[in-house]
């Protein structure tokens, strides 16, 4: 599992464009240059067909530097067979790349970029909104704002119930690992990002070496739907500790920046914190996750009371949200549900980063504002983030296209879908995996039924 450190510490929000990056097509009109300082890039193949593709990126991590060349889409594949297919391609790298200011900074700098188009190389006969991860919210947002903008909207693996949600359940499992495990961190207004990570770093470490510790993280883990899944290829492990292992990995490196700069990052730009946990029961909380059976078994096994550590988490001190911070959030994070157009979303069914749970929540609320036959939700069969082939990415994108040329939507039966994905050329056939070795590995298409648990926050 050494692969599995590397790779979060190198990349721990994503994305394959930071790992892996396009050349451009040989028939394409590549335009790069900067839109008041933002850089874009947009390649037009010789062969428009006169639709648009505009791809918002996810939050690179404030660790390290983004990748200096601008992703188009997810996947080098799915972008070369887009220019194939005669769609032309056109992303932003925004104004702020890194952490959760990508949200705010892609709803300006992606609109200043598609009037860029329209008035520079043509005016799109439809544009389709698509992204990842938090672009894949920031997707979603585009169009819901300017709605008469936009024809159909891919979202690949977003934070779709909203960031709201994601930073409360962020901050209950933190909360979880501070009550029962280590005292000293800081949750909220962290005074040393750096320290406070690295120290929430070494107390998720001790934790998983005894286990009374590896009860706790399951717990904490469970509080914030973190599946005991990391690989993207690989089954879930048969046992208790093997699959407490994987939500580990989660917790201290792909969502350990909650401790330490995604939460000041996000505080500084809300001015104040946007998460709270005032008025939660977790026992409640826990009774609705989707990782209640690991906890209870890690519970037994560790000869611990479950109901104890619950009643010390129901009866410690509390954190209070800054309204201001939460409207901001709230704003920038979390959508309406009006759908006046097609959307497709597409989500691994063991995703920890973002839980498969969002998209619950995104159809509860077209449900209540939108037009639910206007979302079509898919799913594959794989753990971590974004891990998606780039024949899964394909299949999801004529989905769209399909309802989008006839008014229908196609057949989404996993089957049908397994067998259109596999027809595709062997270099959409790869995924990343961080295990045994970080880096694209091949893998058959992966589509599957999932009915996502309710979203806990």
């Amino acid at each position: 599992m050494n692969g599995l450190r590397v790779f979060c510490r190198t990349a721990p929000f994503m994305l394959l464009a930071a790992l892996v990056t396009a050349t451009p097509s040989a028939h394409a009109d590549v335009r790069q240059g900067d839109i008041d300082g933002v850089p874009y890039r947009v390649e037009v193949p010789s062969n428009w067909n006169g639709t648009l593709l505009l791809w918002s990126h996810g939050a690179y991590s404030l660790e390290f530097p983004p990748p200096s060349e601008i992703a188009l889409t997810n996947h080098p594949a799915t972008e070369q067979w887009l220019l194939d297919q005669g769609y032309a391609l056109a992303a932003s790298q925004y104004r702020t790349a890194q952490g959760w200011g990508v949200v705010e900074s892609g709803l300006k700098d992606q609109m200043a970029l598609l009037n860029w188009f329209t008035r520079n190389v043509g005016e799109p006969k439809r544009t389709i909104s698509a992204g990842a991860s938090a672009g894949g919210l920031t997707s979603i947002l585009l169009a819901e704002r300017n709605p008469g903008r936009f024809t159909g909207v891919a979202s690949l693996c977003g934070v779709v119930g909203g960031t709201t949600g994601h930073f409360n359940s962020a901050l209950d499992a933190n909360y979880a690992i501070k009550t029962l495990l280590a005292p000293n961190l800081d949750l909220v207004h962290i005074k040393d990002p750096q320290a406070n990570t690295s120290n929430a770093r070494g107390a998720l470490t001790s934790a998983l070496n005894t286990p009374a510790g590896r009860a706790r993280l399951a717990l904490s883990a469970a509080l914030a739907d973190i599946p005991g899944r990391y690989t993207s290829r690989a089954p879930a492990p048969e046992t208790t500790t093997g699959q407490i292992e994987q939500q580990y990995y989660y917790s201290a490196y792909d969502r350990g920046a909650f401790w330490g700069l995604n939460r000041t990052d996000i505080e500084a730009r809300a001015g104040g914190n946007p998460s709270w946990n005032t008025g939660v029961d977790y026992r409640t909380l826990l009774a609705r996750s989707s990782q209640k059976t690991l906890v209870k078994k890690a519970y037994r096994e560790a000869g611990l009371s479950l109901g104890k550590d619950l009643a010390r988490l129901n009866a410690g001190p509390r954190v209070k949200a800054d309204p201001a911070a939460v409207r901001y959030l709230d704003r920038y994070g979390t959508p309406t549900g009006r759908t006046p157009w097609p959307v497709v979303t597409l989500h691994s069914t063991q995703d920890g980063s973002v839980p498969p749970e969002n998209q619950r929540r995104y159809a509860t609320q077209v449900h209540r504002a939108g037009n639910p036959a206007n979302l079509k939700q898919l799913y594959v069969d794989r753990g971590y983030h974004c891990t998606f082939t780039a024949s899964e990415e394909i299949s999801a994108l004529q989905t769209l296209l399909t309802r989008m040329n006839t008014g229908h939507w196609p057949t989404t039966r996993p089957t049908a879908l397994n067998d259109a994905a596999a027809k595709l050329p062997s270099a959409t056939q790869t995924v990343f995996d961080a295990d045994p070795e970080p880096g694209m590995h091949p893998s058959a298409p992966s589509f599957t039924r999932h009915n996502p648990s309710p979203y806990l926050r």
